[in-house]
């Protein structure tokens, strides 16, 4: 009886150290999960910064083509004006004489499709 009672004596501290054994892998487990979501969460994180710098860069190229092409157009347009400006200072006295004689100098005509009732 006694080596029976001694066997189960030895039997519950096995399962018990056992137990430990298992609580014990289970904590270190879950220490390398949660160590490996950090990591995974910083390389996310990294990824995603460099992204967004690429990005911006990217951005702020075509946004600077952008600004130089409508910079070029609003110079144009100002070159445009002014010599229509110039053009009219230049062309005004000249087409006011003009009117000016058109309506000044009226020769009376009978219009071509005019008929004299008979």
């Amino acid at each position: 009886m006694a080596s029976q009672s001694q066997g189960i004596q030895q039997l519950l501290q096995a399962e018990k150290r056992a137990a430990e054994k298992v609580a014990d892998a289970r904590k270190r487990k879950a220490r390398r999960l949660k160590q490996a979501k950090e990591e995974a969460q910083t390389e996310v994180e990294q990824y995603r910064r460099e992204r967004e710098q690429e990005f911006q860069s990217k951005q702020q190229a075509a946004m600077g083509s952008q600004g130089n092409l409508s910079a070029e157009v609003e110079q144009a347009t100002r070159r445009q004006v002014q010599g229509m400006q110039s053009s009219q200072q230049r062309n005004r006295e000249r087409v006011l004489a003009q009117l000016l004689g058109m309506v000044c100098d009226v020769r009376p005509q009978v219009h071509p499709n005019y008929r004299i009732a008979a």
